[in-house]
């Protein structure tokens, strides 16, 4: 089997779905269920006998430990981050405590563990670590895109939280030798993912007539990865990435900010028009920028496309629209996010449980 740790967030639930799909092989979710991680997303296999769950902390050494003992993982895939660059500017001291030293104590449980499995499981175990691009820091408007040996220039305290986790993440395979892989990703978009990332919002606001808030002259540029092209990456460096090496995740797909809003707009105003014919478009709102705002995130997959054969099968327009019409078939989803009720259930549910799985 293999562990997945955060798997009820965007991305993890999007991996664990796409994995549980076509194989035979358990999945292990070990998942705090903070306030952007619902069970929910994986309510396709709940009741599958391939899928367990347990609500823990990647810090919990202990947990960690014996949950490594009992289910004998061939690899651990780390998704279990805290990601959302506004709300680390807000409380920079969770994200460090979750990105650096959450994942400092998952390295040292999983040291733990493969020195303790016989030589061929050893040479077989796989860490794979989910990083992002924000390392890079931002790119001048013609700059090459970001490659695997761009420089680490983290600019938010989020970004900086993960730069750091991936420089530990390497020492632990230079230093201890633990088997590691780390990706660097673009922007994910797609379904189920918590309304406060820019894509989510513009259609949870638009279709409540609310504001369509965007950061300065929104002329930002980011890469736009659609999340199920993401998983078959990870899937790929899982299975056939060379132990110590990093790969870049890209969409190939660089756009404005406002590009993306206005093509939101456009979609919205085809599938879920405004009352008398308005456009989607006159509720966007510019707002004060974001302090420190990296202007160009850029990614090029060479690497990852000539080593292991993987590139995006998703274009960012049809991706758009599977995202748009995904959001508006599922408001009860996104009902119960946004609403308080979802956070209430977590504690009824979970009072007074130690861990289990």
């Amino acid at each position: 089997m293999i562990v997945v740790t955060g798997g009820c967030g965007f991305i993890g639930s999007a991996f664990v779905l796409g994995w549980l799909g076509p194989r035979a092989e358990p999945v292990l979710n070990l998942d705090l269920l903070t306030y952007a991680g619902h069970p929910g997303n994986l309510a396709p296999v709940q009741d599958d006998a391939r899928y367990r769950f347990c609500r823990g902390d990647i810090g919990d050494a202990v947990l960690v430990g014996r949950l490594l003992a009992e289910h004998r993982p061939r690899a651990i895939v780390n998704f279990a981050a805290e990601s959302h660059v506004d709300r680390s500017i807000a409380d920079p001291l969770a994200f460090a405590q979750t990105n650096v030293m959450g994942t400092l104590r998952l390295l040292q449980a999983s040291l733990d563990y493969w020195k303790s499995l016989p030589a061929a499981e050893a040479a077989g175990f796989r860490f794979v670590h989910v990083s992002t691009d924000e390392v890079f820091g931002s790119l001048a408007p013609d700059a090459p895109a970001f490659t695997e040996q761009h420089r680490y220039e983290p600019n938010s305290p989020y970004s900086a939280s993960k730069a750091a986790s991936d420089h530990f993440v390497r020492a632990w395979h230079h230093t201890y030798g633990l088997p590691v892989l780390i990706t660097n990703c673009s922007n994910n978009y797609g379904p189920r993912q918590f309304p406060e990332k820019l894509i989510p919002l513009v259609i949870h606001n638009a279709l409540r007539e609310q504001p369509l808030p965007v950061y300065g002259d929104g002329r930002q540029v980011r890469d736009w990865l659609y999340v199920e092209d993401h998983c078959t990456a990870l899937e790929a460096v899982l299975e056939r990435g060379a132990v110590g090496e990093t790969y870049n995740v890209g969409g190939r797909a660089e756009r404005t900010n406002m590009q993306v809003v206005h093509a939101l707009c456009a979609i919205l105003d085809e599938l879920r028009p405004r009352a008398g014919g308005k456009p989607h478009a006159d509720l966007v709102t510019h707002v004060k920028d974001r302090p420190g705002h990296d202007r160009r995130y850029a990614i090029d997959d060479g690497k990852l496309a000539t080593e292991l054969s993987w590139k995006p099968s998703i274009g960012f327009e049809q991706g758009l629209r599977r995202t748009v019409q995904w959001y508006l078939d599922n408001g009860d989803w996104v009902e119960s996010v946004t609403s308080g009720s979802y956070r209430q259930w977590v504690e009824r549910q979970y009072e007074g449980l130690a861990p289990t799985a």
